[in-house]
């Protein structure tokens, strides 16, 4: 899914000079991708959930690679080469709804208790894992030929394909799928009890990924025209910053256990590094200064979204899980689709107008996680039936 955008990211600046795209059509290659993925992942989730993880992620895995190839031979051999591309995206955004949506249901389904936020900080780090490699190899690829990339999705993605056949073993059977009115019952009832601290929480992980995406578009942009840096060191650069959030998903992931008053302080701890840098970056030209911030804002995300991702798998059972993660992951893909076209709209109007309506944007999901989201005590104790959701108490 990570490869799926982030490869992309270093040769866009290629991509819109070959086929001589406007600044607003190349971002439209991020954003169909995301719009596919966000329409199909609440369906492939409703679908895991009365089926199972595994039959959904096997054929979205061989749907991904199918797009990669179509946008890559479109690119290639066809006549309107553009388009060709866009609709091997919407493929690529169709297959890639049913693969980390599902693994992340699937990771609360296989893993109870502190350990479940541990792996769920190390599917968090992988995802991060995959945005500070795929620049590079998008970079690595570039040098070939701008849509060498798209020819690579399928070789990365027969590797994952061979281990989820072969080493995802889902714990004993499913029962008998329940009919749709009283699985639908079972929806609204969650989202009546806990739906206002839900919203909190999927605005905050779709702010998270906006943000990112929006800035490395931004950054790789500027690299090339302000900074002449291409190749290879574009990609390293634009790495920096996922690395430090990678770092930062993994550590945190693996120390908040189930304890959900110090999961709140962290989502709030790390809104406000992304404010405070966010503003401090609408003055600032430096590149080496623009960076060191940037990186601070990442660890922000990555103090951020393990937090998130283990609120939002506790919240439910199994029987509804697939649905209700797969709907947070589709507020994500919203997050990726928004970042580059607002992004390159505000790049034409103003730098520090960019900067600063980031700003607003977190400082405001700031003030929602500390009114809207309160835990008490007794949340923190553990739960004696591992099998149960959580619960969170909201204002």
């Amino acid at each position: 899914m990570t490869l799926g955008n982030s490869m992309l990211i270093p040769i866009l600046p290629a991509m819109k000079a070959s086929l001589d795209l406007s600044q607003m059509q190349v971002s439209l290659t991020i954003t169909v991708y995301s719009i596919a993925s966000a329409i199909f992942i609440p369906i492939l989730g409703y679908l895991s959930d009365r089926f199972t993880r595994k039959i959904i992620m096997i054929p979205s895995l061989i749907l991904f690679s199918l797009g990669g190839l179509l946008s890559g031979f479109g690119a290639a051999l066809f006549s309107h080469a553009y388009v060709w591309i866009l609709i091997g995206r919407i493929l690529q955004g169709i297959g890639a709804a049913g693969t980390a949506s599902i693994a992340m249901a699937l990771t609360g389904d296989l893993f109870k208790g502190g350990e479940q936020s541990r792996v769920l900080g190390i599917f968090e780090a992988s995802n991060g894992l995959g945005k500070v490699l795929s620049p590079i190899f998008g970079a690595i690829f570039g040098l070939l030929v701008w849509y060498a990339v798209f020819f690579a999705f399928p070789v990365m993605t027969v590797i994952a394909l061979l281990l989820v056949i072969f080493f995802i073993k889902e714990k004993g059977y499913r029962e008998a799928p329940p009919p749709f009115r009283k699985y639908a019952r079972a929806l609204l009832n969650v989202f009546h009890v806990e739906g206002r601290w839900l919203f909190v929480t999927y605005l905050a992980g779709g702010v998270c990924l906006f943000t990112l995406y929006g800035i490395l578009f931004f950054l790789s942009d500027i690299l090339e025209k302000q900074y002449e840096i291409e190749g290879v060191l574009k990609g390293i650069v634009l790495a920096i910053p996922l690395l430090f959030m990678v770092t930062t998903s993994y550590v945190t992931g693996s120390k908040i256990g189930k304890n959900f008053i110090r999961m709140k302080k962290l989502m709030i701890l790390g809104f406000t590094l992304m404010t405070v840098n966010y503003a401090i970056l609408a003055m600032i030209e430096n590149l080496f200064l623009f960076i060191f911030l940037l990186a601070l804002s990442s660890i922000g995300v990555g103090l951020a979204l393990p937090c998130i991702n283990s609120l939002i798998t506790g919240s439910v059972g199994k029987e509804n899980r697939g649905f209700v993660t797969s709907l947070y992951s589709s507020v994500r893909f919203i997050g990726v689709a928004a970042g580059p076209p607002i992004f390159a709209r505000l790049m034409d109007w103003s730098r520090a107008g960019l900067f600063l309506s980031l700003t607003g944007l977190t400082l405001l999901v700031t003030l929602l996680i500390i009114f809207l989201i309160k835990v008490s005590e007794k949340d923190d104790k553990p739960d004696k039936d591992k099998d149960k959701p959580f619960r969170y108490t909201y204002v």
